[in-house]
């Protein structure tokens, strides 16, 4: 079955109304736009021509044959597939966090979940509707791949290649989001506490903690694996209290603050604009970071000694660095 039948099995498929308001790859449309594109086929044609002719100057013909620009495709594409990227990757973040703020509730929140257990099996629903959203996340991924290379084809250029440069550099890159290694947690954190109940799901995932370099591993529904490295770029130990930059790079909650020169009290909020990444040096990233919850259970759950060290000398840094913090704000306040 070719990937256009199979995406469209899938958006029309019983999931549908669970994703009716998320976004989608129109990638029916946007494959009847390059078959339209009149300006490539005719370039094509002539490259074709000339090569049947026996052209043996190869590098001419390779600069005739190669498509820099077309305005009909780059309109078509370039704008409005960078939108549906975002839209795709912003839907699949807010409903990750969603799920995920359920099964980590604490206090009253929690309470009520475990009420609604008693009448509705919830962790059910709680465990297929994360499967879904990671289908959801590999069909777009895989979608948006096909397009551009499809792209590339068409108009044998590298224009679809350099789009997916700029994605990664916008951090549209749907396979690399730390929600996706929040979802892995997810469910070796439940394969981990129900005896198997989940396995259809949770066998997906795996984990290596005791490895030289820890990762999490996971295999999504088209058969491809991804591995995420969970070693702390800063201490080189694995991560604790982990948070997710904007760009994407994982660190320990007080090694992401002293690289931002934030206390850990403050937190990576109060980071400026101008502070800067540890490993790629982008700015502006701790603003929106992600605080990996699951992830961190998973550590406490699976590494106990490990967290339990770590925890004890974060708290005592943190006692310390607070005290520092407020005597030099009791000595500035003497002169006043």
């Amino acid at each position: 079955m070719k990937f256009e039948e199979t995406f469209m099995e899938y958006l029309h498929g019983d999931k549908e109304r669970l994703l009716d308001k998320c976004s989608h790859v129109e990638y029916k449309r946007l494959k009847k736009v390059l078959k339209s594109c009149r300006t490539c086929q005719a370039l094509h044609n002539s490259c074709q021509s000339e090569q049947d002719q026996g052209d043996k100057d190869n590098s001419t013909l390779s600069q005739l044959c190669r498509c820099q620009s077309c305005p009909l495709c780059d309109q078509m594409f370039f704008t409005e597939l960078m939108k549906e990227a975002s839209d795709i990757a912003g839907c699949f973040s807010s409903r990750v966090r969603h799920l995920l703020h359920l099964h980590v509730a604490r206090g009253m929140q929690r309470y009520a979940l475990r009420l609604r257990q008693c009448f509705k099996n919830n962790r059910q629903a709680m465990v297929e509707e994360g499967w879904m959203l990671i289908e959801y996340i590999t069909m777009s991924a895989t979608a948006i791949d096909k397009i551009l290379n499809k792209y590339d084809k068409v108009h044998s250029s590298v224009n679809g290649k350099n789009f997916k440069s700029k994605m990664r550099a916008e951090h549209l890159e749907l396979l690399h989001s730390p929600w996706l290694i929040e979802l892995g947690a997810f469910y070796l954190n439940f394969n981990g506490s129900d005896s198997g109940e989940f396995s259809e799901f949770c066998g997906h995932f795996s984990c290596d903690l005791n490895a030289t370099e820890p990762v999490i591993m996971l295999r999504l529904p088209n058969s491809a694996k991804l591995e995420y490295s969970l070693t702390c770029a800063i201490c080189l130990e694995t991560v604790f209290n982990p948070y997710a930059l904007s760009c994407g790079h994982l660190f320990c909650k007080s090694c992401a603050c002293s690289a931002a020169s934030v206390l850990i009290f403050q937190g990576l909020k109060a980071a400026t604009p101008d502070a800067k990444c540890a490993v790629c040096r982008e700015a502006g990233v701790y603003a929106n970071s992600v605080h990996m919850l699951e992830l961190d259970l998973l550590l406490k759950t699976r590494c106990k000694e490990y967290w339990k060290e770590r925890m004890v000398a974060e708290r005592a840094e943190m006692v310390k660095k607070t005290e520092e913090y407020w005597d030099l704000q009791a000595r500035y306040l003497k002169y006043f």
